[in-house]
């Protein structure tokens, strides 16, 4: 790589050409080595942006980024499995997936993020759980799988350092939504596990990054095949994400649905979504097709296998024996720091619930303290909403629809918000799939 220069090599993408595996390598390991200065980064981004990359491209940067710091690696004879989801509300999914998988005889080494935004993530609702550690080293992440089959946790330091220093900067330089940069990001971390296969969850819609159902099948297709082309077998399944999943949105709430849904009795949706996803990656390690996949999924949610495979999970990253089994098997409440007050919302008229507003749920989330807008912001476990019916349900005239979990009082704004929220239709509803489509590699 000698005789390429920083600017040179921005400026051949700022002209739209197409850079080299060569160039891409560059210009990973100077961002790397903190050898390229701001405004040359944001330069780069801006130019990406702009021009965009094709998909050898895209794949060359997200190898690139991959191997930007350690990549793990696992026995052979390993199933090593992972799912990743482009966010939604209420999007619980990976808590029950990654044990029920684990119960299957997989492995799942789920490196999750947290939630910046109206509502936490995946990592922020399972620290509503006393003692639970979402740092976890590579060692400590193997002991793990080889004892549990799985662990979620916080991506490490040695893991793509390239796109810690990138995904920092996209913020700032509003290069958020580009689908090379967002393909490569998303796909570099799961490509840095070491995984046989990767289901995607892509969701459209009101509570979603993309709105429109072409939008996620366009960004479904590039990150399927730049996954499949760094060498992880990948298929994406785009699911609606209009309403909030299941009767939950807010961190300890969900984790008590989690719950729910691992004892076989969760809501209907979001065990959809977790036999759907599991069954996809089945099929993607050549276990079985995808329905018989579906069928397993179902069975260790049944049977209370995946439920103990979660408390194993807990135990193993660091929540006490005692209130592991409390959880699992007892009150999760006695556990989980429950929010000091709850106030109920009534439906106005009588009808059938033809739709709740995600977004809206989250936002009114998000004001009570379930998410952070900056980084370095405290999240309130305890709050959130729960439904008390489904889409699809009859509702009367003043029945309790919606109770409000919160820690200080409910403004008028704020209820007026989640009333607006809930959609009555005067005729009975048929409640749609929340998977839609699948997309695999081309």
């Amino acid at each position: 790589m000698s005789g390429l220069q920083v600017a040179d090599v921005i400026a051949k993408k700022a002209r739209g050409g197409a850079l080299t595996g060569e160039e891409i390598e560059f210009l990973v390991q100077r961002v790397v080595d903190k050898q390229m200065d701001q405004v040359q980064l944001g330069a780069m981004l801006m130019a990406v942006y702009i021009r965009g990359m094709g998909k050898e491209e895209t794949t060359r940067l997200t190898a690139a980024m991959t191997r930007s710091g350690r990549v793990l690696t696992w026995p052979q004879h390993w199933l090593v499995v992972d799912k990743h989801s482009t966010g939604g509300v209420g999007d619980k999914v990976s808590l029950p997936l990654a044990p029920a998988l684990a119960a299957c005889g997989f492995k799942v080494p789920m490196v999750s993020g947290r939630g910046l935004g109206h509502t936490g993530g995946t990592l922020d609702k399972l620290e509503a759980i006393p003692g639970f550690t979402v740092s976890q080293s590579a060692e400590q992440m193997y002991q793990c799988l080889e004892e549990v089959g799985c662990c979620i946790v916080g991506q490490t330091a040695e893991l793509v350092p390239a796109d810690r220093i990138l995904y920092a900067n996209r913020d700032i330089t509003n290069t958020v939504d580009s689908i090379p940069l967002i393909t490569s990001s998303i796909i570099s971390k799961k490509a840095a596990e070491g995984l046989r296969a990767l289901v995607l969850d892509v969701k459209y819609g009101a509570g979603a990054v993309m709105k429109e159902r072409q939008q996620a099948r366009e960004l479904a297709q590039w990150l399927v095949d730049t996954s499949n082309r760094v060498g992880v077998s990948t298929a994406a399944l785009l699911t609606n994400m209009e309403s909030p999943i299941g009767r939950s949105v807010g961190n300890a709430l969900e984790v008590a649905e989690t719950v729910q849904c691992l004892r076989g009795a969760g809501p209907s949706d979001m065990l959809e979504l977790v036999t759907s996803l599991g069954g996809q990656l089945v099929a993607l390690s050549g276990q079985g097709s995808a329905e018989v996949g579906r069928e397993r999924l179902q069975a260790v949610l049944t049977d209370g296998s995946a439920l103990d495979k979660f408390r194993q999970m807990l135990e193993a990253q660091g929540v006490s024996s005692a209130d592991a089994q409390e959880l699992c098997h007892g009150d999760p409440w006695k556990v989980l720091t429950s929010a000091p007050r709850v106030e109920s919302v009534a439906a106005p008229t009588v009808g059938y619930v033809s739709g709740v507003d995600a977004m809206a749920v989250a936002q009114l989330c998000g004001a009570l303290g379930a998410g952070r807008r900056r980084v370095d912001d405290k999240i309130d476990h305890s709050v959130g909403v729960t439904f008390s019916v489904g889409l699809g349900d009859r509702v009367e005239a003043g029945q309790t629809w919606a109770q409000v979990h919160h820690s200080g009082s409910l403004s008028e704004e704020g209820r007026a918000q989640l009333q607006a929220a809930l959609t009555l239709s005067s005729e009975p509803v048929t409640v749609a799939p929340r998977v839609t489509e699948l997309v695999e590699g081309r």
